[in-house]
């Protein structure tokens, strides 16, 4: 059984027809019916059912159909290992994150990552939609909150147990409490991010479970922003403690929630039934590395 004696098989399949089937693989009718005779007698079975000018599939052409397509998934997955394989600096790889995670997790790791191979093509993309964009094959990896009932194609990675906690500025009278209760932000001036970012969404559960209304005068589009507001003082700020801890920013202080404390789980999204080069393989790597490192940093700053 040869493999090319399949893919003939498969392309008569598609239109149920020889001429077709012959035009498109640019070989003769004569040809293809005498590869198709050699496959059924290897197997000893008819694959078609000829009636008339018509063909059909019989059981075992359904079988063998059905294990063609395997076949030649198989097959694309090899050749595009061993692609990667040669090429193993080049390529390209496209990563979906949340919004603002970009600041937490990315800027110093893409840096590094590009240094140590400058021909891998590498695109973030921020969006809401990281789950629905792994799963649909927009994205190779993705960066998200750990869905509740993942498909079954989805392979999930846990990344961190992520905490969030009060920005201030650290002249703040709150800075110097160390830490407060959720409700006490009622009494606080906040800025945020809009209603569908991420963080928000976190931040309004929190609210629904300590049974308040947080208002919030100023919302910005950006970190940044959010950032520059608590610096001059304007409000404060809830954010991921990872982040706050690692901004290297003596003019902000973190102050812990408690009931309750703000948090989320992360993960690291793939498509298991599709290939997974040796450069995502090592991208993932090096983000678990990276978040092991920034927690520790974290911890250390707690003393």
């Amino acid at each position: 059984m040869e493999l090319r004696q399949l893919h003939y098989f498969a392309a008569i399949c598609k239109d149920m027809h020889f001429s077709k089937a012959a035009e498109a693989l640019c070989t003769t009718q004569s040809n293809l019916s005498q590869q198709i005779k050699f496959l059924e007698n290897e197997l000893g079975t008819p694959l078609f059912d000829r009636i008339g000018r018509r063909i059909a599939l019989t059981e075992a052409g359904r079988i063998v159909l059905e294990q063609s397509r395997l076949i030649f998934e198989r097959v694309d997955y090899i050749q595009a290992a061993i692609s990667d394989l040669k090429r193993m600096e080049g390529g390209q790889l496209d990563i979906g994150i949340l919004p603002g995670d970009g600041d937490l997790l990315f800027d110093a790791l893409l840096i590094d990552f590009h240094r140590s191979y400058p021909k891998l093509s590498i695109q973030v993309t921020e969006t809401t939609e990281v789950y629905g964009q792994v799963l649909e094959g927009v994205r190779d990896i993705g960066v998200t909150t750990t869905p509740a009932d993942p498909d079954d194609r989805i392979a999930v990675i846990p990344l961190f147990h992520e905490e969030f906690v009060l920005a201030v500025r650290s002249d703040h009278p709150a800075a110097k409490a160390k830490a407060m209760s959720f409700e006490q932000l009622q009494q606080l001036k906040l800025v945020a991010f809009g209603d569908e970012h991420q963080m928000t969404k976190v931040i309004r559960e929190s609210s629904r479970k300590a049974g308040i209304l947080l208002d919030r005068p100023i919302v910005a589009p950006s970190l940044s922003t959010l950032l520059a507001l608590v610096e001059q003082g304007v409000g404060a700020c809830i954010l991921p403690r990872l982040l706050v801890d690692n901004l290297g920013r003596d003019s902000i202080a973190a102050v812990t929630l408690l009931n309750p404390t703000p948090s989320q789980d992360i993960c690291i999204l793939y498509r298991k039934d599709r290939f997974m080069s040796q450069a995502a393989k090592l991208f993932m790597e090096l983000l678990q590395d990276f978040i092991d490192k920034a927690q520790e940093a974290s911890r250390r700053s707690l003393g």
